[in-house]
């Protein structure tokens, strides 16, 4: 891995620990983790919004996505984090 990388890891790493508390007022059922299952029963609920946050080849590669899933790249974290609504259920894949 490259030193760029690492850091992008770390990033997110630390952007998970400190968002646990926010994250889990907004997480399915309460929960930090989100079945498959229960995930698609929620793709059409105007309540549930579904977040993209894969980068470089893990999002260019794969051509099978999220149906209605927005994409925010998390190295930019910082500049749209305070655009996400509140009251939504909010899953980050």
């Amino acid at each position: 891995m490259t030193v760029n990388r690492y850091k992008h890891l770390i990033t997110f790493a630390i952007f998970l620990l400190l968002s646990v508390s926010w994250l889990s007022s907004v997480a399915v059922g309460n929960e930090l983790l989100v079945s498959k299952e229960n995930l698609k029963d929620r793709i059409d609920d105007p309540n549930t919004l579904i977040i993209d946050v894969r980068t470089g080849s893990d999002w260019t590669s794969i051509s099978r996505k999220i149906k209605g899933a927005l994409r925010f790249d998390p190295d930019k974290f910082h500049s749209w984090a305070r655009l996400m609504p509140k009251g939504k259920t909010i899953v980050f894949y």
